[in-house]
C-alpha cells in the first residue's frame, strides 16, 4: 500500500531539484521516495545537531554534570505531574 505526500516547498528548489533528478535520469518522486528511505534509515544526514567539539571550559562543566548524574548527586526529585515541578521549583 503506497499513500501521498503533500507538503509546501519554494517554487524555485522544486524546479531546481526536478531539473537535477532529470538530469540523472530519475523522476522526481523516486529521488523523494529514496531520501525518505535513506532518512529512516539513518543514512541521510540533515545536519541539524552540529558535531563540533565542546571548548575545554564547557568540556570540563560537561564532564563534572555527567559524574554528577552517575552518582546521583545535585538532581531534583521526580515529578509525576506538572503541578509537583512547579510547587518544587517555587519553594
Amino acid at each position: 500500500m503506497t499513500t501521498q505526500v503533500i507538503f509546501n516547498i519554494d517554487k524555485k528548489l522544486k524546479d531546481q531539484a526536478m531539473k537535477k533528478a532529470k538530469s540523472e535520469g530519475l523522476p522526481f518522486g523516486v529521488v523523494l521516495k529514496l531520501a525518505t528511505k535513506a532518512f529512516v534509515e539513518g543514512t541521510l544526514g540533515i545536519g541539524l545537531i552540529s558535531n563540533e567539539p565542546f571548548s575545554a571550559s564547557t568540556g570540563k562543566m560537561v564532564g563534572k554534570v555527567l559524574k554528577d548524574i552517575k552518582q546521583g548527586k545535585n538532581l531534583s526529585s521526580r515529578f509525576t505531574t506538572a503541578k509537583e515541578a512547579i510547587t518544587y521549583l517555587k519553594s
